[in-house]
């Protein structure tokens, strides 16, 4: 379901980036050029590339939100850390052990120089 909505919402983003590129604005932007006659007229086009902007707009945020409330759900219960194997070891006192945390020793010498080789 979710990868569904997901092609949904990809597809509603396109389209919005299509019909918001072909809005004219106030200095031409990429319309359809000024040429008169045609089935619309300009005032009529405006109104209705509005309202599709607005429709593509509301239908891109309702999948959103579904998207969001669907990856909660199926999210409940579960912690970042479960996936990297939970939280560092606490001691037996309460508290947790910084050792843990820190990467491994290193086996290089500690008084070879740091300067890499050519060989």
């Amino acid at each position: 379901m979710e990868n569904v909505l997901l092609i949904v919402l990809l597809l509603l983003a396109l389209a919005l980036i299509g019909v918001v590129l072909l809005q004219r604005s106030e200095g031409g932007g990429l319309g359809m050029g000024g040429g008169g006659g045609g089935a619309m007229s300009q005032r009529s086009a405006a109104n209705a590339m509005t309202k599709l902007t607005w429709v593509f707009g509301i239908a891109f945020m309702a999948v959103s939100l579904t998207l969001t409330v669907i990856s909660a759900r199926n999210a409940e219960g579960t912690s970042v850390m479960d996936r990297f194997g939970g939280a560092p070891a606490a001691a037996e006192d309460g508290e947790i052990d910084t050792d843990a945390l820190l990467p491994p020793p290193s086996t290089i010498d500690p008084d070879a120089p740091l300067v890499p080789r050519a060989d």
